[in-house]
């Protein structure tokens, strides 16, 4: 038995030996900080208060904040639009146009939010994480996401 235990051992270990852990990157609190400043300063810029939500890749929080007089409301709004489009990757805008559309199959689909203001954050087609706003209209959500995802591409540009 403890032979058996052994060889099996060793042919774990040795299978392994000639693999490579990969690197990847991940979005971080100074990334996640600096997103959401260029976002609060398009929110500033129009005299917007809003609630700025920043999601790791698995749809955790890595970065909230809620401008002042913003409503309460939009705390959990601004954390649904940034999971459902992590969690989807691809923007809420998508959702919304599709029942605009007439599709309203699509409000089954869990997480699915379909209210512009979630952008998820890509390096080509893997999603590192999304930003989503919410505390003024859907279309002005948009707009303050868009300056926080025009700003990530900016680093991750910047990082080539």
């Amino acid at each position: 038995m403890k032979k058996l235990l052994a060889s099996t051992v060793l042919l774990a270990v040795s299978a392994t030996q000639g693999a490579e852990l990969s690197t990847r990157k991940t979005l971080n609190l100074a990334t996640a900080k600096q997103i959401a400043a260029v976002a609060e300063a398009e929110a500033v810029k129009n005299n917007w208060t809003v609630v700025i939500t920043i999601l790791d890749e698995g749809g955790n929080a890595l970065y909230m904040q809620r401008m002042d007089n913003t409503q309460i409301g939009s705390i959990e709004v601004s954390r649904a639009k940034a999971y459902s489009a992590v969690g989807f990757k691809r923007p809420t805008k998508v959702f919304e146009d599709t029942v605009v559309g007439g599709r309203q199959t699509i409000l089954k689909l869990p997480g699915a939010l379909p209210v512009e203001g979630g952008l998820p954050l890509m390096i080509g087609d893997r999603c590192l994480g999304a930003i989503g706003i919410s505390g003024v209209t859907s279309m002005q959500d948009g707009q303050i996401a868009k300056a926080g995802a025009d700003e990530f591409a900016k680093i991750v540009a910047a990082s080539k």
